[in-house]
């Protein structure tokens, strides 16, 4: 709704004359109606549910803050364009994800009642980078130092796409016939893997795991339905493998 109520804005005529401005206004009353509400005495759950919507909604008006200051005026503008935004596909009678030119379907995948990160601008482009590689049909990388939220922001966008994600951390005992059994797995689910600390592989066995991502793009970038992978025929489903590396010495 959010969405759709922001591109009505920016296709009206008034949108730098004011319309963005009560929008922005209408925006953060829903903000304190939320904060108004959480105060109160609430149910465990229904609390995590209000901490969730407060965390999205605050973003949400921050960047309506943000392309006021700017006066976006066009839903062309990439202001408009670099944000994740939900449609109703009508056609496909499906929920899409668009964000810049990447095209996603959302998944549905049921995770319970989950916390959401506080979305600053660094998660803002790591996202954009993720939903433009996935578009792509490749994997994405985030590199830096510990404890900076490479993992945790891989996994927050998943959590907005209803998409499954698991972590698998690496180490030095992990072999290609365990990367290949994961691998499968995922190809023939369509969930996310993120594998943590990917630096800590042994390079004779980063080698092989190239071969089988290799092989899994291919496929994809086919729009291939079944495909031989490690001497198997098995499914192949859209998904998405992210590898996160601590910067070395």
């Amino acid at each position: 709704m959010w969405c759709k109520n922001t591109e009505d804005v920016l296709k009206a005529a008034n949108t730098t004359q004011g319309g963005m401005k009560k929008w922005e206004e209408e925006n953060v009353k829903m903000v304190l109606d939320l904060v108004v509400k959480v105060r109160g005495k609430l149910s465990r759950i229904v609390r995590k549910i209000l901490v969730a919507l407060i965390t999205t909604d605050v973003h949400a008006k921050d960047m309506i803050v943000e392309m006021r200051e700017k006066n976006t005026e066009k839903i062309k503008d990439f202001m408009w364009e670099q944000q994740l935004r939900y449609y109703w596909d009508t056609e496909d009678d499906d929920c899409i994800i668009r964000h810049a030119n990447a095209k996603l379907y959302y998944c549905y995948e049921y995770m319970g009642c989950t916390g959401r990160l506080v979305i600053t601008p660094l998660t803002d482009k790591c996202w954009l980078t993720i939903t433009g590689a996935i578009h792509l049909k490749l994997g994405a990388s985030p590199a830096g130092p510990a404890g900076t939220g490479k993992t945790e922001s891989s996994k927050d966008l998943a959590k907005a796409m209803g998409t499954f994600c698991i972590v698998f951390n690496c180490s030095d005992q992990i072999d290609y016939i365990m990367i290949g059994k994961l691998f499968a797995g995922l190809a023939q689910c369509g969930c996310w893997c993120c594998l943590d600390e990917f630096n800590r592989i042994l390079i004779e066995v980063l080698s092989v795991v190239a071969q089988q991502l290799l092989v899994l793009r291919t496929g994809m970038k086919q729009n291939m339905e079944r495909i031989n992978f490690e001497g198997r025929n098995i499914a192949l489903k859209s998904h998405c493998v992210i590898v996160t590396m601590n910067k070395t010495l």
